[in-house]
């Protein structure tokens, strides 16, 4: 579904990614990992169209969208929940719902509500509440409720946990997983790289804007690197 090739991209005299290269199968999650800086928002970016790239290609669906803009490539079919949510705080629930639908035909809108109901009924209780007064797991939850409003075949998440508490943490990741049985393709950036790699296939590690290891999660779950620098143990122990 997705090829990332050869791809750098700079912000002035800052290199912030060099040669990364990465595919995602259409149904899979895939997860990128890392830590802060290393340029996994920027990978995500470049995708969605929102930061042009120096160099590489991005190619979706056999479509080289490198060039493309940002509205376009939502039309394509990625969504992108970014990093922070981004909601609009002064809009209400239902109101930030129906701005991620304003490429969506009038007649398909109400379905799409009503599916954003299913999903996270939370919502719907508070569809005419200010979307600025949500807690921090209601935001996010509206955050990828939006972005489903377009009907992605390919849903870009950036630090969906970040900043949640853990039972809301585990809410929301059984939430990608639902999304992902829907037939939505994930591409997951998550600091929280036990969880990621739980419900992932695969995974690459990025440091410094390259990519220095990839796999299978299982693989990346027992390296001794990805162990000790990401998942909290100093070496590989039986488990």
């Amino acid at each position: 579904m997705l090829e990332v090739i050869d791809l750098s991209v700079s912000y002035g005299q800052r290199r912030a990614l060099e040669g990364v290269t990465l595919t995602v199968a259409e149904g899979e999650i895939v997860t990128l990992l890392g830590a802060n800086g290393s340029g996994k928002s920027t990978t995500l970016r470049t995708i969605s169209g929102l930061v042009r790239a120096q160099r590489g290609r991005v190619v979706y669906l056999g479509q080289d969208i490198t060039r493309s803009r940002a509205d376009a490539i939502v039309a394509a079919g990625i969504g992108h929940v970014p990093e922070g949510r981004e909601i609009f705080p002064d809009f209400s629930v239902r109101e930030n719902l129906l701005v991620g639908a304003h490429t969506v035909p009038r007649g398909d809108v109400a379905p799409r509500l009503q599916a954003a109901w299913e999903l996270f009924p939370t919502l719907r209780e508070r569809q005419a509440q200010r979307a600025g007064t949500l807690s921090g797991g209601e935001q996010q939850m509206l955050a990828i409720a939006r972005a489903l409003m377009a009907r992605p075949r390919l849903l870009l998440l950036d630090e969906p946990s970040l900043g949640l508490a853990p039972r809301l943490t585990r809410e929301i990741f059984r939430v990608i997983e639902r999304i992902n049985r829907t037939g939505v393709t994930v591409l997951l950036v998550e600091q929280n790289a036990r969880r990621a790699l739980a419900i992932a296939a695969r995974g690459y590690v990025l440091e410094t804007g390259r990519v220095a290891v990839a796999g299978p999660s299982a693989a990346l779950s027992e390296d001794s690197r990805i162990r000790a620098a990401y998942l909290g143990f100093a070496e590989t122990k039986p488990r």
